[in-house]
């Protein structure tokens, strides 16, 4: 390639920059088509470029309707027409047919485009003659975006082809076609440039700056790395050096003294950029989404209906403790089976709608046989398959239209401080028990706003192997609906079996509630929804066969420490 080309750009590139208004573009009389020289002379020219890079290398989150909670066990979907949802559940991914992850996360070709793009601005940037200071910044963002895009890779996929500099089929220096870097090679790789950019990233980012990369994100990003790095899956010997690293990273980002909880869990997610969110996905009255349309609840009043597409499972619902902080298979907590949603902790209040909450504090919801929004076990409708509908993360405010008629402008977080806190508690127990420092870090996200006692205030008698089961349950309530509870069951290797034989939690069926009434007196029956399969091949995916196809050197490629067959991943 002509690296003094003239690049054309739509129109699109422009507006639908993150960052930077549509004003401040190039003052040339073709503002379509940019020339090489023109895009990358000056800082607000390059901005575009990597404005545009956030656009696109960060998932359009609050506008797709298939999220990773609805793989896992934690939710069904209320539409049938997903097909990479039913070919996880049926274990019927293939090279050639495997679904891609909410907006397309770890889909092969889209990441290495993306990744692509990331390499471009770091070499354009590096040769170029703007300021050291530009570079030093910038550079560091491009690489945790970079960055970014690899972690998916390699939590989906193990080990992949490491690409840092542009491919150029008019370049016959660099290799067109590159091997597949191991696991450890490319976790090595993440961690690697998140550690050396964390510090030449600016603490905090406000105003027309917030959401970019940060140190704090930077850190996020490489203590979940570590975290997933220790955990059963990819540290079967359970090396104990592993969990030690991710603690201590997860301990740097809670002593920068930046983040802090939001107060009140149930308007978190409904303040963009409040003091807990770390790394998100911007949105404003120029980009909004129409996430209530896509997962709030169906038939609410005459004419307002939502996809209902996040139906929590009777699995997640059960997690949820009483307020007393005890779970429900405590008999001191005072659960009550013929009445079991009075007496829960205030998040199960902020995350379900089940029969009998209000919607917007004005429109009931009736799960019931025979209710308005009446469970529906034969799949023929929008409505709840499991008796459960979602709440978190939606603005009640907004009126529901099946259609997406009103736009929300609500932020995605992808990472928030009160998954650092759970991140750091659970790797610093693996490593010492449950120390003090494990418990102040549970229990800030245990108490906030009044939800429970404190953990040793509810449980007497605590050791490692009570804690860990308290941090997981803390974990999946908390982060519910966050599009982590897939990575955990991967990591923790609890899909296709438990660690004592008995069947994963994707290997059992899909629970519900069925409530049916009689004579003015409610029954509750747990009852099968959907049927679930994992084969333990499926903790990594696939490789697709076309990137096999169009790479003879991974097609080559065999056995080394991660076991490939011709470049796949064992099983395919």
């Amino acid at each position: 390639m002509n690296m003094k080309s003239k690049i054309t750009y739509i129109g699109l590139f422009i507006c639908m920059a993150l960052i930077s208004s549509c004003s401040d573009f190039l003052e040339v009389e073709n503002r379509n088509s940019v020339t090489d020289d023109v895009l990358w002379s000056e800082e607000q020219n390059a901005d575009l470029f990597l404005n545009d890079m956030y656009n696109d290398l960060l998932p359009d989150a609050n506008k797709v309707t298939q999220h990773l909670d609805q793989f896992s066990d934690n939710s069904d979907v209320g539409t049938n027409w997903m097909a990479g949802y039913a070919n996880i559940g049926n274990a019927q991914i293939t090279p050639e047919n495997y679904p891609t992850g909410f907006s397309d996360v770890w889909d092969w070709e889209k990441a290495y485009k993306k990744i692509r793009k990331c390499n471009v601005f770091i070499k354009k940037v590096t040769e170029s003659t703007l300021s050291d200071s530009y570079k030093q910044h910038r550079i560091s963002e491009a690489r945790f975006l970079r960055a970014f895009v690899y972690h998916w890779l390699w939590m989906t996929y193990g080990g992949v082809p490491l690409i840092t500099v542009p491919l150029d089929n008019q370049n016959t220096d660099i290799p067109l076609e590159n091997p597949r870097a191991t696991a450890q090679e490319t976790f090595d790789f993440i961690v690697s440039e998140l550690g050396e950019v964390a510090p030449l990233l600016n603490e905090t980012e406000t105003g027309n700056n917030a959401g970019r990369a940060t140190k704090g994100a930077a850190l996020t990003l490489k203590g979940w790395c570590e975290l997933y790095h220790a955990s059963a899956q990819r540290n079967p010997a359970n090396d104990i050096e592993r969990w030690k690293t991710a603690a201590k990273t997860c301990k740097s980002v809670m002593e920068m003294g930046v983040y802090s909880l939001a107060s009140d869990f149930d308007v978190l997610f409904m303040t963009n950029n409040n003091s807990e969110s770390i790394f998100a996905r911007q949105y404003g009255p120029d980009k909004g989404n129409n996430k209530e349309m896509h997962f709030g609840p169906p038939a609410i009043g005459s004419s307002r209906s939502g996809w209902g597409n996040f139906q929590p499972t009777q699995q997640l619902v059960d997690e949820f403790s009483m307020e007393n902080g005890l779970p429900i298979t405590d008999p001191a907590s005072g659960y009550d089976p013929n009445n079991p949603y009075e007496g829960r902790e205030k998040r199960f209040y902020a995350t379900i709608l089940y029969n009998g909450s209000k919607w917007r504090n004005e429109f009931e919801i009736m799960t019931q046989l025979g209710g308005n929004n009446s469970i529906d076990l034969g799949y023929s409708n929008d409505n709840t398959h499991t008796g459960y509908y979602a709440r978190k993360r939606l603005n009640e405010n907004k009126e529901l239209s099946m259609f997406g008629n009103e736009t929300s402008y609500e932020n995605y977080m992808f990472f928030r401080y009160g998954e650092v806190l759970l991140n750091f508690a659970e790797a610093e127990n693996e490593v010492n028990g449950p120390t003090k420092e494990v418990l102040d870090a549970i229990n800030l996200v245990r108490t906030r706003n009044g939800n429970m006692p404190k953990v040793e205030d509810t449980f007497k008698s605590l050791n490692k192997e009570s804690m860990r089961e308290i941090i997981r349950r803390e974990r999946r309530v908390e982060l519910c609906f966050e599009d982590k509870r897939w990575w955990d069951i991967r990591r923790r290797e609890i899909a296709d079996k438990l660690p004592d034989g008995s069947p994963g939690v994707m290997n059992v069926p899909l629970k519900g509630m069925l409530i049916e009434e009689n004579n003015g007196t409610l029954t509750y029956t747990i009852v099968d929804v959907r049927d679930r399969k994992f084969l333990p091949k499926m903790y990594l995916m696939p490789l697709p066969q076309g990137a096999i196809d169009r790479n003879s050197v991974i097609a080559a490629q065999n056995g080394g420490v991660d076991n490939w067959v011709n470049g796949q991943n064992p099983g395919y």
